[in-house]
């Protein structure tokens, strides 16, 4: 078998040729924006054109759905909600999972997929959801066209912060667990079950539990939407809750809410609970944990005989003959690496490819900046700087409370117990619901109005902190909480030494979802209608947001692409550094 020498500083190992590409050590020290960035972001330029174009023709007017306000409509319109979250939820796993991987494995396809997927978690959903929904009801009919977009919105909000905590997990991946898998000349098969996926499982469940809070939010978002004399409304509880708040029905309104609620905390208590008391199994330590998280439904189905009988005839010889086959199709192969490294034939062909249809779409795009007027054009960078200043500002609140309460959540199973339902139940309700009630009392304050955008990107991306520092929080291996205590050390030397090193790669991992998501929120955050009258701060997501309005195109178009740029930058030159730091520094091992 194959051997190289792996360096860390004045050490020299040997390792086997098959699991080079899980050892290697990234080397690009300044991740700075290169031709992979202009290529991706020329395929925006290309698919923002197109989608304008498309919208042109899209239909002047169309009738929206009846909303019935009856209680026995309710449990309908809950299904329909809940139906779009899981399709979404499961179209965003098998994308990470699939992406995550491929980024992980080879350093030729990761210098085209990261900056790919920088660009696309950085894309404002919000501006981008006309555009798509305008695009396809010129191909199908309009209700379907709403179900495509709705769905694709979901998963717009899913599955970047999933992707990302998956390719983290993989690439700090302790090293003694890849040579493990060396020794048993494990394929890739067995790699991803019996290492990779149990070490990523806690960040995923946490991560999915964000996506879901957040896919809240935008499946609220979509179900309600709207265009001018165009009604793309779908039936579900967004519609529902518009409708009676519309036409004052206090009672309705409560009744919506309570289902909403009731939704989240029987998730809560049949899925992810369950799953964090499974999961919990795979935590990186020496010695059993003191206190580990519990669940009613788990232990009820661990007691179950119907499941005992089931695992022993169905799911176990299932596996098993999985197992075989894949390990017969799939031996281990010497220079596994090498092979990965280098890009196939029908990779650089259909990259080529790409690339020209971007370059004819940029074309095309650069058209339509040209009808942008050079006052419009001279605004988008002060709307640009006063953004980011609310995103910087909406972030540093949330690091400031969310890592202690993370810590705390994450660490004290008595503590978790009765905080875990809570904010999963809070992180849920859409925060579009509260920023009326909120917003009522900050226009009498001076700022007031700035006031309320920082307080909503807050809202709307606090989530992505708190839930990566939970599952990083949780990962902690307990031997070493014991090793701390027995060394005697105080809070700040044991936050130094062990808390924020363990838990720095899940905070950069939220940080990165959450600055894309305040980048997001300022669509709706910046420029609001209340009081029968439109309400706006300067900054880019208002620039979007009168666009849309305005059905002005070319601005819509300027705009949009001037925030991705934007956020795109800032994740290549900042996020990714603190990554690549994460990656070499912070893994545990």
């Amino acid at each position: 078998m194959k051997t190289y020498t792996e360096r860390k500083g004045t050490e020299e190992r040997a390792v086997t040729g098959a699991d080079e590409r899980l050892f290697r050590t990234p080397q690009s020290k300044r991740p700075i924006p290169g031709w992979s960035d202009a290529v991706v972001l020329l395929g925006v330029v290309a698919f923002l054109y197109g989608g304008v174009r498309l919208a042109f023709g899209a239909p002047s007017a169309v009738a929206g759905p009846g909303i019935s306000l009856s209680l026995k409509a309710l449990p309908l319109y809950a299904g329909y909600s809940l139906g779009r979250m899981f399709v979404a939820y499961a179209l965003s796993m098998i994308f990470s999972l699939g992406y995550g991987y491929l980024a992980a494995s080879s350093k030729s396809l990761e210098r085209v997929l990261l900056p790919v997927l920088d660009v696309l978690q950085s894309i404002p959903i919000l501006s981008f959801l006309p555009v798509v929904l305008l695009g396809l009801s010129t191909l199908m009919a309009d209700r379907t066209a709403a179900q495509i977009a709705s769905i694709l919105l979901i998963f717009t909000s899913q599955a970047w912060n999933l992707t990302f905590s998956w390719y983290q997990a993989l690439t700090t991946l302790p090293e003694d667990l890849v040579e493990a898998g060396s020794i048993f000349r494990f394929n890739g098969w067995f790699r991803f079950k019996t290492l990779q996926l149990p070490f990523a499982a806690l960040s995923l469940i946490w991560n999915s539990m964000m996506s879901w809070a957040g896919g809240w939010f935008f499946l609220m978002a979509a179900e309600i939407f709207t265009v001018g004399q165009r009604d793309f409304r779908l039936p579900g509880l967004g519609a529902y809750l518009q409708e009676a708040a519309a036409k004052g029905n206090i009672s309705a309104v409560v009744w919506g809410v309570g289902v909403l609620v009731l939704l989240i905390v029987l998730l809560d208590q049949l899925i992810w609970r369950p799953l964090l008391a499974w999961a919990d199994r795979f935590k990186l330590e020496m010695v059993q944990g003191g206190e580990p998280p519990t669940s009613w439904f788990y232990d009820l189905l661990r007691s179950a005989r119907v499941v005992e009988w089931l695992s022993d005839n169905v799911w176990d010889p299932l596996w098993e003959k999985v197992d075989a086959e894949l390990a017969e199709r799939f031996p281990p192969r010497v220079g596994y690496a090498g092979e990965m490294e280098k890009p196939h034939r029908g990779f650089r062909i259909l990259t080529v490819l790409l690339v020209l249809a971007a370059l004819f779409g940029a074309y095309k795009g650069a058209g339509l900046l040209m009808q942008v007027s050079l006052l419009q054009l001279t605004s988008i960078p002060v709307a640009l700087v006063a953004t980011f200043l609310r995103v910087a500002a909406a972030l540093a609140i949330a690091l400031a409370w969310t890592l202690p309460l993370g810590v705390i959540i994450g660490t004290n199973r008595k503590m978790a117990r009765w905080l875990q339902p809570l904010v999963q139940i809070t992180a849920s309700v859409p925060a579009t619901a509260l920023f009326p009630v909120f917003l009522l009392f900050a226009v009498s304050l001076p700022q007031g109005l700035n006031i309320a955008a920082v307080a909503l990107m807050l809202m709307g991306t606090q989530w992505y902190l708190l839930f990566n520092i939970i599952a990083g929080s949780a990962a902690i291996p307990q031997d070493l909480e014991y090793t701390s205590t027995l060394l005697g050390l105080g809070t700040f030397q044991r936050w130094r030494t062990l808390v924020l090193p363990s838990l720095f790669p899940y905070i950069i991992t939220g940080a990165i979802t959450a600055s894309g998501g305040a980048w997001n929120a300022s669509i709706i955050a910046e420029y609001v209608s209340f009081g029968g009258k439109t309400l706006h701060v300067t900054g880019i997501g208002s620039l979007i947001a009168e666009a849309t309005n305005r059905a002005d195109y070319a601005m819509l178009f300027a705009s949009t692409l001037a925030m991705i740029l934007t956020v795109v930058l800032i994740n290549r030159l900042v996020w990714r550094r603190l990554y690549r730091l994460a990656e070499e520094k912070y893994r545990m091992e």
